[in-house]
């Protein structure tokens, strides 16, 4: 009973009920501050898991561009998208750290796009990271790159220590108004510093008010230059390594062409025809190869194959390459038969002199007539000589054709012989008169399996090469330039359905360098007119692919190659 009439039992004159009611109100603000923080943490988050998603597809796209203007264009694009920044500069290191200079250039307000992709040059000056051989601190970008610190200025107007005449005459001749700035180094794997990226006017993407950049779009920032670095650094590797690739090929093809003075180029010009033909069927839309279009790493293949499809004439003699007559072998053996007639005509004249004198010897008894007939028999002699030297020469012309007749005159000739320190010799050696004896070229049947046997080493050689599966076919499409659609080519003697049209497209190239090469000693250069006459038979022959050679003839594509390669008196 007491406890009813406790005067402190409700103190400040509140009732229970009063207590209730206040109680709730605070735990409904509470509740709703709760609400509110965890609906800014769920935003939050929400926003960062974004971020890291878009920084993982940013990445992966990085990752897979293998193609530099791009990759530098792409960059650019990712870190102003991150940041909501109205331009971006992208420099690069030069390769002797001595300056920076401008790859990609970007300002969407000003419709601004250099460099990369764009087609436009970029007109910015590099920038030198020394000055008087001393750090050059004052450009925001060389300190960066010498520092590797990152820059964050809200406005270049009222910021200390940097140059930023470059920006406020870009300002006063354009219109534009720079303001925020973010550099951030790029650093490769190794952690050098390989570039430089710099922002211009962060914006707010409901107002488009220029802002600060803050610092939680700085930090992106230096996630994504991080991984475009490393990007960049792998793709410049690659684009290293394939350079450095193709110019050793290439100078493996200058020195198989160097190995003869007369065959200087040709590879050259056979990659030139080649890529020609394959371009015309990728324009073409209509006729047999409507449905055809060749990848970059189809066409990549393809160069390279016929960058090397005379590889294997790295193993080839020098003496077999660069026969330019029948008789030549180290050395060109006319000199020696003609070194060997002239002893021959000598003998005919000691034994026509031996035989006067014991005619002369007989005193009285001699006659004229015998002295004469002496005489004729001499000159007859002295002239057949001549005469078997000069057809020998004629014989030895890699131009004329040996018939029959001819062939078995050489025999006749090299069967003869006279004596030489008491020992009987044959006019010509058996070596000479086969050689003599070849009919059409200048090599014999073993020389010709030798050249021949160069399509057999490229692909044994090329075979050798770890090719990528993009350029698996390089060593098939290489050794198959001397291959015939009737199975009569060689190395492999393959048949039309085991051709790839590669192959046959190398192997017009080839042939139509071959004959209108103006620099083979072994014939004269032949007329436009008669080595298109010449091709018409073999596509009739079913030699050379029927479709490719009428692409080339019908797109003008030899006159093409004939105004550019060929002598004016050749083109007729």
């Amino acid at each position: 009973m007491a406890h009813s009439s406790d005067p402190d039992r409700h103190s400040n004159n509140q009732s229970p009920q009063d207590l209730d009611f206040d109680q709730l109100s605070q735990d409904s603000r509470l509740n709703k501050l709760l609400k509110s923080v965890i609906a800014e943490v769920k935003l939050y988050a929400e926003d960062q898991i974004k971020h890291i998603k878009q920084l993982a597809q940013i990445g992966l796209a990085l990752s897979v561009e293998k193609n530099i203007s791009r990759l530098l264009e792409l960059i650019v694009d990712e870190a102003r998208d991150l940041s909501n920044a109205d331009g971006g500069t992208l420099y690069i290191l030069d390769s002797r750290h001595k300056h920076l200079r401008g790859e990609i250039v970007q300002t969407d307000s000003m419709n601004i796009r250099m460099g990369g992709t764009s087609g436009v040059e970029i007109t910015l000056p590099h920038v030198p990271l020394y000055s008087d051989n001393k750090p050059n601190y004052a450009n925001v970008s060389s300190y960066v790159a010498l520092t590797d610190e990152a820059v964050n200025i809200p406005d270049v107007y009222e910021a200390e220590g940097f140059d930023f005449t470059g920006p406020r005459k870009f300002d006063e001749s354009t219109g534009y108004r720079s303001k925020s700035m973010l550099v951030i180094p790029l650093k490769n794997h190794e952690n050098v510093i390989i570039g430089v990226i710099q922002l211009i006017n962060a914006q707010n993407p409901e107002t488009g008010e220029v802002i600060e950049f803050s610092r939680e779009y700085a930090d992106l920032i230096a996630a994504l230059a991080s991984q475009a670095a490393v990007a960049l650094t792998n793709t410049q590797l690659i684009e290293d390594l394939k350079n450095l690739f193709y110019s050793f090929i290439q100078s493996i093809a200058t020195a198989i062409d160097e190995k003869s003075p007369y065959t200087g180029g040709h590879i050259n010009r056979v990659v030139y025809l080649t890529m020609t033909i394959a371009e015309k069927i990728n324009e073409v839309n209509q006729g047999p190869f409507k449905d055809i279009c060749f990848s970059d790493n189809e066409m990549e293949e393809l160069r390279l194959a016929a960058w090397m499809h005379d590889v294997g004439k790295i193993t080839t003699p020098e003496h077999v390459v660069d026969k330019s007559s029948k008789l030549e072998t180290i050395f060109d053996r006319t000199e020696l038969i003609e070194t060997r007639f002239g002893s021959i005509e000598k003998s005919i004249e000691n034994e026509y002199l031996h035989n006067k004198i014991k005619l002369l010897e007989k005193g009285s008894s001699i006659t004229t007539d015998e002295l004469k007939d002496l005489d004729k028999q001499f000159k007859e002699d002295i002239s057949q000589i001549h005469e078997e030297y000069e057809f020998i020469k004629t014989c030895n012309n890699p131009g004329e054709f040996m018939n029959d007749e001819n062939i078995q005159r050489i025999k006749e000739i090299a069967d003869k012989t006279y004596v030489l320190l008491q020992k009987k010799q044959h006019y010509l050696t058996d070596n000479e008169a086969k050689n003599l004896s070849i009919r059409k070229g200048t090599l014999d049947e073993n020389e010709r399996k030798i050249i021949e046997n160069h399509a057999t080493m490229t692909l044994n050689i090329l075979n050798q090469l770890p090719f990528p599966n993009r350029l698996a076919k390089v060593p098939e499409y290489a050794s198959g330039h001397h291959e015939k659609l009737d199975g009569s080519g060689y190395p492999r003697g393959l048949m039309e359905k085991d051709l790839p049209l590669q192959t046959r497209i190398l192997a017009i190239a080839d042939v139509f360098e071959a004959l209108t090469a103006k620099d083979r000693p072994y014939k004269k250069p032949m007329s436009l007119s008669q080595a298109v006459k010449i091709m018409g038979f073999m596509k009739n022959d079913n030699h050379i692919d029927p479709d490719i050679y009428d692409l080339f003839i019908d797109n003008s594509l030899h006159y093409q190659y004939a105004e550019k390669e060929m002598n004016p008196e050749q083109i007729d």
